[in-house]
């Protein structure tokens, strides 16, 4: 599993815009244009747009 951090206001928001609880996933990698997620339990992974 790729270790995470918990995810900023602005995260957050983009999270909750694309329909996930911000609560269950951590930010692992910023990139330009995209965030990477690792779900807080499962370990799944996904990326969002920023």
């Amino acid at each position: 599993m790729k270790h995470g951090r918990r995810p900023t206001k602005r995260q957050k928001i983009a999270m909750k815009a694309v329909g996930l609880n911000f609560e269950n996933w951590l930010v692992y990698k910023v990139t330009d244009g995209q965030y990477h997620l690792v779900h807080r339990y499962t370990g799944t992974t996904r990326k969002i747009p920023v």
